[in-house]
């Protein structure tokens, strides 16, 4: 009974341990990590800021490119809402009816069935706009514009609630289509020059110079600079925080010749960014409002993440299946637009112009594509409930620096100081500002302190963790230590190494010994007496030591072994006549 408690004991404690081993291991391989936040202070770098204008070209140099799309516009909302302040329907030669005529995808007034008061009255699904008289309830309509494939056996309207989206995105669509046939020398009119949009620059107390930004141009967003870029020889450092610590912008924010159509938005836009970072002003970027003073602290922070086993992110970008289109540092960001590019270019057959422009490939236009606005909407629909993959193929990047912003406004300048502020404004950069407060607008980004967060993974469970959880469940269930588990390999080794001895003892004493089994008679009965040894064959005891001596009494002897049964040795002939005798001498 002993034996057999014993015995159920150590099979379950056996049993336990390795259930525990399985759990440990299994935790091991799901390859779980530890977030590890670090508070640390140090001077910093302060990161590139993009500002921009929000006026793409100044309308006169655009009106001979937009003047037949601005009239088309006029028209449209002429008949839809029975506003008309341009003053130029009049004196066009072509006069209403015939202007509309000339641009693909009108603007349409659509019946909405689903709504709750389309029940009232049965019209047709799209009314042209010429000839429509305003509905009396808005609510049972739409707006939108028709686009279809290439061959026209597919369509559908790109409709909007509101007649201002509506306006907005049509006259955006088309514009883009002009654009795309500009020529790469076009430049961007006055504003390239950084005084006539920034009236003062300083850091730290120390006015900027013109090493100090970069200038590119967006197609919506007009001309921006970018401050402490890429470009930048001398990083800014940032020693102390505080508003008097960091950028200070004087911005020039009057409307001045904006094209009226496009531009909804007076002000300037900006973004706070990397300096090996595109400026994306359309994700990350915000407004800033004339007269007044924007002020945007920062707190830095970095995040680095574990790869391979550990998760899904990638240190460079190179094993990502989509091209970088920006030559820049690796971003989410910069992947996603670059593999909406790439669909484009693979669906529609031209290249999308707010983003980077693959060699070979035209801009979308649809006098050369002339479906290529059916095919963008439909894979902007695509890309937003990634059916492209765009969000799978793009991996997170291992090391992120990102930067908290908060913002504070205040009036500026103040109602007793604006006379003497434009005054010298005025004088200092040779332009009258006509609107006063609308004209001008004040930027302060600063660190708004100097401690930033570090937050790094680490692995959970490392190989010295595993090691020491399994020597910590050895312990609890057999109280053993290396030692004893060396002992105990031992004693397996030994009785492996006895075992196969005892069989291989077994298997040789059962297919190699002679005279074993049928196989071995039969071969030794095959064999030549003269070849046999004389082990097997023994010599025979001579006659007459064999036979009894006259003296001895008749006893009954025992016959001697027959050893001529062990083989086929044969018996000489004298043997028989010998034993004959015997047998006759004791006759009477």
């Amino acid at each position: 009974m002993k034996t057999a408690f014993w015995a159920v004991l150590w099979l379950c404690t056996f049993g336990m341990m390795y259930w525990q081993f399985a759990l440990l291991f299994e935790e091991y391989f799901s390859y779980p990590v530890s977030l590890n936040i670090n508070l640390n202070s140090d001077k910093l770098v302060f990161p590139a800021v993009t500002v921009c204008t929000l006026n793409p070209y100044r309308y006169t140099q655009m009106k001979g490119d937009l003047e037949e799309l601005d009239r088309i516009t006029e028209q449209t909302l002429s008949d839809l809402y029975k506003y008309n302040s341009f003053n130029t329907l009049g004196s066009h030669p072509r006069g209403r009816r015939g202007l509309r005529e000339t641009l693909p995808h009108p603007l349409q007034l659509l019946w909405d069935p689903a709504s709750p008061h389309a029940a009232r009255k049965d019209r047709s699904a799209a009314s042209s706009l010429r000839d429509n008289n305003p509905p009396v309830n808005w609510k049972d309509w739409k707006i939108g514009f028709k686009l279809c494939n290439q061959n026209k056996s597919d369509c559908f309207y790109q409709t909007y609630s509101s007649g201002v989206d509506a306006v907005r995105e049509w006259y955006r669509f088309h514009y883009i289509n002009i654009l795309s046939r500009l020529p790469d020398s076009f430049t961007s009119l006055e504003e390239d020059k950084l005084g006539n949009f920034i009236f003062s620059c300083r850091f730290n107390q120390a006015s900027c110079s013109q090493a100090n930004y970069s200038h590119f141009h967006h197609p919506i967003y007009g001309n921006c600079y970018t401050f402490n870029g890429e470009n930048n020889s001398n990083l800014w450092m940032s020693s102390m925080p505080g508003v008097n610590n960091g950028l200070s912008l004087t911005l020039r924010t009057e409307q001045n010749d904006f094209i009226p159509l496009l531009s909804t938005v007076t002000g300037a836009r900006v973004t706070v960014h990397g300096q090996d970072e595109p400026a994306f002003m359309d994700d990350g970027g915000f407004n800033l409002r004339p007269g007044v003073e924007t002020s945007i602290s920062m707190r830095k922070e970095t995040l680095d993440r574990l790869g391979g086993n550990y998760g899904d992110c990638t240190y460079n970008g190179s094993d990502v299946p989509v091209k970088n289109l920006y030559h820049s540092k690796y971003t989410q960001q910069v992947c996603i637009h670059s593999c909406f590019q790439e669909s484009m270019v693979k669906e529609c057959g031209c290249a999308y112009i707010f983003y980077p422009r693959p060699e070979h490939v035209e801009y979308c236009d649809y006098k050369k594509h002339d479906s290529w606005g059916y095919c963008y909407y439909k894979l902007q629909g695509a890309f937003s409930s990634d059916r492209l993959g765009c969000f799978t193929k793009c991996l997170k990047p291992c090391s992120v620096t990102s930067y908290k912003l908060s913002a504070g406004y205040s009036r500026w300048p103040s109602v007793t100081s604006q006379d003497w502020v434009f005054r010298m404004l005025s004088l200092q950069n040779n332009y009258t500002i006509k609107n006063k407060r609308n004209g001008v607008a004040k930027l302060n980004v600063f660190f708004k302190e100097l401690n930033y967060k570090t937050n790094s993974e680490s692995p959970s469970v490392t190989m010295v963790t595993l090691l020491s959880n399994l020597g910590s469940q050895w312990s609890l269930w057999f109280g053993s230590s290396v030692l004893s588990v060396v002992e105990m390999a031992e004693l397996i080794f030994d009785l492996m190494v006895i075992t196969f001895l005892m069989l291989l003892r077994r298997f040789r004493s059962r297919y190699w010994s002679p005279g074993r089994g049928g196989r071995g008679a039969q071969e030794v009965a095959s064999t030549p007496a003269s070849s046999l040894p004389s082990s097997v064959c023994p010599k025979l005891p001579s006659l007459a030591s064999s036979l009894p001596s006259p003296d001895t009494s008749p006893t009954l002897t025992a016959p001697p072994p027959a050893y001529a049964t062990l083989g086929p040795c044969p018996a000489p002939s004298s043997l028989a006549g010998a034993s004959s005798s015997v047998f006759t001498l004791e006759e009477p």
